[in-house]
C-alpha cells in the first residue's frame, strides 16, 4: 500500500455504527460497561479513546512502527520518551536542537538525575566519542532546528544498535513522507503533530512511535499513568490533516526548493541553510536519507537590524512561532524558538541575531518570493 493510501485509510475505517467515513469525535470521559469486567474495549478516556486510537494506528503505519501513542504536545511526547530512563542515565543529544527540547532537558530533567551531552551529530564519531558507561540513549534531531544540519543517521543507527542503546529521532521537520528514521536504525520516532502532520496551525499535539513491543508497552503505560494525553478534538483535527500529508509535503518541497534558490542568489542574504541546495554540507547525505527536502529554511541577514527589517516588513508571511502549516510562517530563532539556549551556545551553533527562519507554505510560490524580496529590500 502506498504512502498516500495509508495516510488516508489506515485506522480510518468507516464508523461501524453509522458508516461515517470520517472517524467521529468521541467526546466522552468514560464508557458504560456491559457487566462487571466486561466492556467493549474502552473503560476510561485517559486510557483509551476511539478517535485517538484511530490516529495512533495511522501514525504507526506511516512511520513503520509497531505502535504510536499521542500526547498533548510534542514536548509531552519527548518528556514521556525520556521517562524510559532512570536517574543516573546519560543521554547524547544533537547540539543544535529545538530550544524547547534543550529547556526540558536542562531545566527540568537534569533536576531528576538525567545527564546530557550535546554533540554535533552530523558525524557519528562525535557520538562515539561522547559515549559513557551510563549512556542509555541518543536523541537526534534531523534536520536540526534551525541550522538544518543532517545527522549521520545511518552510521549512528548502526552504532546504537550494536551497543544496545535507544536511538530516538525527532522527525518533525521532515514528516514520515520524506524520512522514516526506523528504516535507518531508530528505535523511537517523535513528532510535534502540531506541525506538518496536522498542517493547518489549529492543533497542538505530539506522538511517540516505537519500533519494538517492549518500548511500546512502556510508553502506553506512561501515557495512562502520567496522563498527558491528546484530546479527542485534537486527534480528529490531526486525523483530518494527515489525509492530505502527501500532497501538502510535495508542495512544501517544491516551494521550499524555489524559495531557497531565490534566497541563495539574493544580495541581501549572506547564507542559506537548506539541505536541498548543492552547497549544503550534507546535501548528498540528505539525498540518500530523504525523498525530499521540505519547506524549512533558515537564512543569515548579517545583523539584528537587518533581521528585524525583514520580519517587520513581510505581509504574506506571518511573523509567528511554529511551522509546518499551509501558510508561510517566519520567525527569529534567537529571540523566539531558541531564546532558552544560552547566548554563547547560540553563537557557537550559528544561531545569530541576524538569522531568520521560514516555514515555506503552499501558497503560490511567486507570492512568497515577492513578499520576501520586498522585505529584504528594507534590510
Amino acid at each position: 500500500m502506498g504512502f498516500a493510501t495509508k495516510a488516508i485509510h489506515t485506522g480510518q475505517e468507516p464508523d461501524p455504527t453509522t458508516g461515517a467515513v470520517t472517524v467521529p469525535i468521541y467526546q466522552t470521559s468514560t464508557y458504560a460497561q456491559d457487566a462487571l469486567g466486561r466492556h467493549k474495549g474502552y473503560e476510561y478516556a485517559r486510557t483509551q479513546n476511539p478517535t485517538r486510537s484511530a490516529l495512533e494506528k495511522n501514525l504507526a503505519a506511516l512511520e513503520g512502527g509497531v505502535a504510536a501513542h499521542c500526547f498533548a504536545s510534542g514536548l509531552a511526547a519527548i518528556d514521556t520518551t525520556l521517562k524510559l530512563l532512570k536517574s543516573g542515565d546519560h543521554v547524547i543529544v544533537s547540539d543544535n536542537t529545538y530550544g524547547g527540547t534543550y529547556r526540558l532537558f536542562e531545566k527540568v530533567l537534569r533536576n531528576f538525575g538525567l545527564d546530557f551531552s550535546y554533540v554535533d551529530t552530523t558525524e557519528s564519531i562525535n557520538v562515539e566519542n561522547a559515549l559513557r558507561d551510563n549512556t542509555r540513549m541518543v536523541f537526534v534531531e534531523t534536520p536540526t532546528n534551525p541550522i538544518m544540519a543532517i545527522a549521520d543517521l545511518e552510521s549512528i543507527g548502526k552504532l546504537t544498535n550494536s551497543l544496545g542503546l535507544r536511538l530516538v529521532v525527532d522527525n518533525t521537520f521532515m514528516s514520515p513522507y520524506f524520512l522514516r528514521p526506523i528504516e535507518f536504525g531508530a528505535d523511537i520516532v517523535v513528532h510535534s503533530t502540531t506541525k506538518y502532520l496536522n498542517g493547518h496551525s489549529d492543533s497542538i499535539g505530539g506522538v511517540v512511535i516505537t519500533k519494538n513491543s517492549e518500548d511500546a508497552d512502556r510508553i502506553g503505560f506512561l501515557q495512562n499513568a502520567v496522563g498527558a494525553i491528546i484530546s479527542p478534538f485534537d486527534s480528529f483535527l490531526i486525523n483530518r490533516g494527515v489525509k492530505t500529508l502527501a500532497v501538502r509535503m510535495r508542495q512544501h518541497d517544491e516551494n521550499g526548493r524555489k524559495v531557497a534558490g531565490f534566497l541563495a542568489d539574493h544580495p541581501k542574504v549572506q547564507k542559506v541553510y537548506y539541505p536541498g541546495l548543492p552547497q549544503h554540507p550534507q546535501h548528498e547525505r540528505a539525498e540518500k536519507l530523504m525523498t525530499g527536502f521540505g519547506g524549512m529554511i533558515a537564512f543569515e541577514t548579517g545583523s539584528l537590524a537587518a533581521a528585524r527589517a525583514v520580519l517587520d516588513n513581510v505581509t504574506l508571511c506571518a511573523l509567528a512561532e511554529s511551522l509546518g502549516g499551509v501558510e508561510s510562517l517566519i520567525s527569529h530563532p534567537a529571540s523566539m524558538t531558541h531564546a532558552s539556549v544560552p547566548a554563547e551556545e547560540r553563537a557557537r551553533l550559528g544561531i545569530t541575531d541576524g538569522l531568520v527562519r521560514i516555514s515555506v507554505g503552499i501558497e503560490d510560490v511567486e507570492d512568497i518570493i515577492a513578499d520576501l524580496d520586498a522585505a529584504l529590500q528594507k534590510a
